[in-house]
């Protein structure tokens, strides 16, 4: 059962609710970790089938070691419809996503593999590759696939998402500042 691969290096995503600097945790009840949402377009046929396979893989070993011998009927899966789930959002348009996450950080390297010390430079909206790990949990009651953040690659920039400007679109008008002699009213 070792040998079932359940790691994967995917194609080119883009990367959203990035938190590979700090950690962070939704609410003060959970540990805070590094994570993100890795957004994969469907047309990338051979990514989406890696998962799908290591997912399958990782149920398998979830059967024995974690799930007591047979898969639950309600087994959480990590890989979810963009379309479907975040319909109003055009960063998930016409793709899949997972949520990964880690409790230690993830290396971040560029496309030389230098490591990435600038934390301007990998950001919510930019592109990139991932390396993750797909594995059973069982806690509390929830059963399902999770899956573990390894590592980043950034290749490109990307519109920053999250709403947020940059400070360059904030000043980017004609602004006239009024000397102190100029009659204000």
């Amino acid at each position: 059962m070792e040998n079932l691969k359940t790691k994967v290096i995917t194609g080119l995503v883009r990367f959203s609710y990035l938190h590979v600097w700090e950690p962070n945790a939704i609410d003060e009840s959970q540990d805070p970790k590094y994570s993100a949402s890795i957004i994969i377009p469907k047309s990338d046929k051979k990514t989406l089938k890696q998962i799908k396979q290591a997912v399958e893989n990782a149920k398998i070993q979830g059967k024995s070691n974690k799930f007591g011998g047979k898969l639950p009927a309600n087994l959480k899966t990590p890989l979810r419809d963009g379309d479907e789930e975040r319909p109003d959002d055009e960063a998930y348009e016409n793709s899949y996503f997972i949520n990964a996450n880690c409790k230690t950080k993830p290396g971040i390297v560029d496309n030389d593999c230098n490591k990435i010390l600038d934390q301007d430079e990998v950001y919510s909206g930019c592109f990139g590759r991932a390396s993750v790990t797909f594995y059973p949990f069982n806690t509390s009651g929830n059963k399902g696939i999770a899956c573990g953040l390894n590592h980043i690659m950034k290749l490109k920039d990307g519109e920053p998402l999250g709403g947020r400007s940059t400070a360059e679109s904030d000043f980017d008008d004609d602004f006239v500042f009024a000397d102190e002699d100029d009659d204000l009213l």
